[in-house]
């Protein structure tokens, strides 16, 4: 039987959340998403399989409190953007977001948040 885990899984999830909204997907690296979550390579592999897997975790608790943060938006973006087109089960989960968001204007919220992000660039 094998030892119990040692850390709250949730609050992983929540730090690569973080990480892959702030850096995007391809932008992460495992490197970073230890040094973030604490974890080493080995124990982030046993608990979520792979970098794809703890994404998709992480997409998923976005789905369960989807509030058009910034935070929100940007990795409801780069699932959008970097994964979707190439991986059905990323775009299922986005289109389920999608769905369940109160807005009728997903996308000019999503487009309204990426035009913030260029103007803070560019002051």
């Amino acid at each position: 039987m094998g030892r119990p885990r040692k850390f709250d899984e949730t609050e992983v999830v929540s730090l690569a959340r973080e990480l892959f909204a702030s850096k995007g997907y391809h932008g992460t690296s495992l490197d970073e998403l230890v040094n973030s979550t604490g974890l080493l390579r080995g124990s982030i592999y046993k608990a979520f399989g792979s970098k794809r897997n703890l994404f998709e975790a992480a997409l998923l608790s976005l789905g369960d409190d989807f509030d058009q943060s910034p935070e929100s938006l940007d990795l409801l973006t780069v699932a959008l953007k970097e994964l979707a087109s190439e991986d059905a089960k990323v775009a299922k989960i986005c289109q389920e977001i999608i769905n369940r968001s109160d807005s009728k204007n997903i996308s000019e919220i999503l487009g309204r948040n990426l035009l913030a992000k260029m103007k803070g660039q560019n002051q």
